[in-house]
């Protein structure tokens, strides 16, 4: 028998509970609906009315590891333009324990968005709302003068993008080469290079 409406709500936090404990601990190829069952203490029918495809509960997960991302602590935002890129490039890397676990999750669960063609939407849809997330950074950096003026935002945005992901792939896979030092040396570093072309202030 399904559980009634007043108790499904009532469970569906439990569920969501469980499905991320089971990813923190086994990335989507763990994720099943007998792993979430035991990690929950019930049986998979159960967990069935929820969940009646394995895709149904994969997408489930992906809406939990969305919004455990867009809810995690994150720095003060400092001075417009290049500062404040560089706080949300530090928001994005596995620097804390939590933010590891975050990204392991994601990483892992990018081998079903290549093979499911709806996922994979979902997933280019968030590389553009991060995308975006940049931009009015890049934007004010540009109008303050930090960047060349003809620095396309768009462009570099998607740069940025790149260069962060693929600082979050080498920590995940060699933190001690790539310890919270580096990590954000190397972010300071890809900022610095953004400003090569920009003159040097008059003196007054």
């Amino acid at each position: 028998m399904p559980p009634a409406p007043g108790d499904r709500a009532a469970r569906r936090e439990d569920v969501s509970e469980a499905v991320w404990r089971t990813l923190a601990a086994k990335g989507f190829g763990g994720l099943t609906l007998r792993a979430v069952a035991t990690e929950m203490g019930v049986s998979t029918g159960m967990l069935m009315h929820y969940f009646p495809t394995k895709r149904a509960l994969v997408a489930h997960a992906l809406d939990v590891l969305e919004k455990r991302t867009a809810n995690r602590p994150r720095r003060g935002r400092p001075a417009e333009g290049l500062p404040a890129l560089r706080a949300v490039l530090l928001d994005i890397l596995p620097l804390t324990p939590d933010d590891t676990a975050r990204n392991r999750v994601w990483v892992s669960s990018w081998d079903l968005a290549l093979a499911d063609e709806g996922l994979g939407a979902d997933q280019a849809g968030r590389y553009t709302r991060m995308r975006a997330l940049l931009r009015p950074h890049l934007e004010a950096a540009r109008h303050l003068g930090q960047l060349p003026a003809a620095v396309d935002p768009e462009r570099l945005a998607a740069t940025a993008v790149a260069f962060v992901h693929g600082l979050v792939v080498q920590a995940l896979f060699d933190p001690e080469r790539f310890p919270e030092d580096v990590q954000t040396s190397m972010v300071d570093g890809f900022l610095r290079g953004l400003t090569a072309d920009v003159p040097p202030s008059s003196p007054h």
